[in-house]
């Protein structure tokens, strides 16, 4: 027989113990009360992570009638940042007490509404909380005892829209290399079937105009990057063109290469960015300027809008863009390498 005694489940007590505060406020943070102050709230989460502590949702269940259960309802499709938005969900969810489970709505957009109904009669999940619009229901409703709430992020095909669609940074490095000396422009377009490919265009052509500056143009490269690279090799000797604006890091790698091929050097004959912060932009040489996008930060604060409606209590306020940019050897003044 093993030695090994069987370790012992953290519990409340122990949280509220190594954070330095009673029983009775970790159960109050584990029910997402706001009047909580930061610092308390952070010693709590500390003490969470560092314990490892799961909340007894059976328990809680048999107590409260409460099942310890969110559910996240996205549409079908793929995306590389659906996976650090649910890692950011979860961890909220995990911190708050909640369990969540993935429903993925595979049905047509128009009945998705009446399945989301159905889910919560079944009475399995406390919250629910779609990540794409459903048509006919409002933003928050409750069903059979579920608070259903839409956080709209992703279109009916897993496509980014609203505030994950977010194109402000592109302004802000139009402004940059502007002052360094860059006057005249061309972008690198993704596909216009996607709204983040829209609005990287739309604040590139209104930027570049409210500055005063030039654009050489706009080639819709669709995500394709060769039509990125061509542009690049076709490009006039005498067009100007000193900077290229591309929607992302794929399209900007290929810009990197059709200038190559041209004998350029980046950045001293053209500087480039990107968009989405991709891990390969990071070794390349020059190293990719680019937008790196907080999907996590989205998972965690669709969860708390989640909790703020299972409360009664009015959602938190959006804090700032979901984006940063992330200045690297890609771009400098005009004739610098």
């Amino acid at each position: 027989m093993s030695s090994d005694a069987p370790t012992r489940r953290p519990t409340i007590k122990d949280v509220a113990r190594l954070a330095g505060v009673s029983h009775q406020t970790v159960s109050r943070y584990l029910r997402s009360d706001t009047s909580i102050n930061d610092a308390m709230r952070e010693s709590i989460r500390q003490a969470i992570a560092q314990l490892g502590y799961r909340p007894n949702l059976a328990a809680r269940a048999m107590r409260n009638r409460k099942t310890g259960r969110l559910a996240l309802l996205m549409p079908s499709g793929t995306a590389v940042s659906s996976l650090e938005m649910l890692a950011g969900a979860t961890a909220d969810a995990r911190e708050a007490g909640y369990s969540i489970e993935v429903i993925i709505l595979g049905d047509p957009v128009e009945a998705r509404a009446q399945r989301v109904m159905e889910l919560s009669d079944y009475g399995v999940f406390e919250g629910m909380l779609s990540l794409t619009p459903l048509p006919s229901l409002p933003h928050r409703a409750v069903s059979g005892g579920t608070v259903i709430a839409v956080s709209a992020d992703y279109d009916d095909q897993m496509r980014s829209i609203g505030a994950l669609a977010d194109a402000t940074s592109a302004s802000e490095i139009i402004e940059r290399l502007a002052s360094q000396g860059h006057r005249r422009f061309l972008h690198m377009a993704g596909d216009y079937a996607h709204t983040a490919a829209g609005a990287r265009r739309q604040v590139y052509l209104d930027t570049v105009r409210r500055l005063g500056l030039e654009s050489y143009g706009v080639v819709d490269c669709e995500w394709l990057p060769a039509r990125a690279r061509e542009a690049i090799r076709n490009l006039p000797e005498d067009s100007g063109v000193t900077a290229v604006i591309a929607a992302n890091d794929l399209l900007a790698a290929a810009t990197v290469r059709g200038a190559l091929d041209r004998g350029w050097s980046v950045p001293r004959d053209l500087s480039v960015t990107g968009w989405d912060n991709n891990p390969v932009g990071a070794e390349m040489v020059p190293s990719l300027t680019t937008v790196a996008v907080d999907n996590e930060h989205l998972g965690r604060r669709a969860v708390r809008r989640l909790l703020a409606v299972m409360a009664g209590e009015p959602a938190p306020e959006e804090d700032g863009l979901l984006t940063r940019i992330i200045w690297r050897e890609s771009t400098a003044p005009p004739g610098r390498s």
